[in-house]
């Protein structure tokens, strides 16, 4: 089922869904099992599974340094079929920009499609950690709107190379990302909007947005798309803070403003077992409170670990 059809089908209650990355490669699946079980009784219509794109590792080869690309945790679709069969529920695999050309980004959504996934998430993804800036892959988008426009002509049976009259088009839900405080790239955030209201016009049928701390931001950023004509569902994410480090890394990484009421919260804390607390504390009022509001889905960064989700779920569903 599609992500606005589960909504649609909710008749305004507010779903749970959450976010969970791929395992290093030769770790096993099942340590993504154990923690995937204890949030699935709060019934997720769906699941994120994140894409990492390659990056640069050094290879000792006779006292030499090869340079060599690499990917530290593929198998997102494999993952998100594995998830699909074993726990019966939706899952959309992140689609990227970035480390992908326009071809393997289409014979992924041709193995989606043979495998009965019907939503994906079409981001554009990080710079490389060499990187100053992103830098688009030879043969790859440059935008996530080019990547909208690839997988919506694909749902009309537009492929890179040819169109084929089927009756077997894929259908794929498309979602996007919004960034309540503005993507780190943009001037101001009404141009961020912009090209948020673009990316809908091309196609994309939901947004999912970027973690905040301050619910207000997200309320002003609803109000402002809803006045730029953006009317498709928006979903807030939400990542509870875990390690007095978030404090610098989170508004370093992601451009993001920390309340000065958890900084100040945070700065008490002894140690990270108080600051992992403490966070589940600020998210659980952020959830009651997006509840209340009515937003259609509270949507989880889990990084992979499920114990301080569980606990939020459990004091708000």
């Amino acid at each position: 089922m599609k992500v606005t059809e589960h909504i649609e089908k909710a008749k305004g209650e507010t779903l749970f869904s959450f976010e969970i990355i791929p395992p290093v490669k030769g770790r096993s699946i099942q340590e993504l099992y154990d923690n995937i079980d204890p949030l699935m009784e709060f019934n997720p219509p769906f699941v994120d599974v994140t894409t990492s794109r390659e990056e640069y590792v050094y290879i000792d080869r006779d006292g030499l340094l090869d340079k060599k690309l690499t990917r530290m945790r593929p198998g997102t679709v494999g993952i998100c079929a594995s998830i699909k069969h074993k726990y019966d529920v939706d899952t959309i695999p992140h689609v990227l920009c970035g480390g992908f050309t326009r071809e393997e980004t289409e014979y992924l959504l041709v193995d989606c499609h043979y495998l009965g996934i019907e939503n994906v998430m079409a981001l554009r993804g990080d710079a490389m950690k060499e990187e100053t800036y992103f830098e688009p892959t030879k043969g790859g988008h440059t935008y996530a709107s080019e990547l909208v426009v690839q997988i919506h002509n694909l749902n009309a049976g537009q492929y890179l190379h040819e169109v084929i009259e089927t009756d077997n088009c894929s259908d794929f839900c498309i979602g996007v990302a919004g960034y309540p405080e503005k993507h780190l790239e943009a001037p101001s955030l009404q141009t961020d909007l912009k090209w948020l209201k673009r990316k809908v016009e091309l196609g994309a049928h939901y947004i999912v947005t970027q973690m905040f701390f301050d619910n207000q931001k997200f309320f002003d950023f609803v109000k402002a798309a809803r006045a730029a004509g953006i009317t498709v569902p928006i979903i807030p994410g939400i990542k509870p803070i875990a390690v007095k480090r978030h404090l610098q890394l989170l508004p370093q990484v992601f451009r993001i403003d920390l309340p000065q009421d958890l900084i100040d919260a945070v700065e008490k804390c002894q140690n990270n077992k108080e600051v992992r607390q403490l966070g589940i504390e600020w998210a659980i009022a952020q959830s009651k409170e997006l509840k209340k509001a009515g937003v259609p889905v509270l949507h989880y960064y889990s990084m992979g670990k499920s114990d301080n989700i569980r606990e939020i779920a459990s004091a708000v569903f």
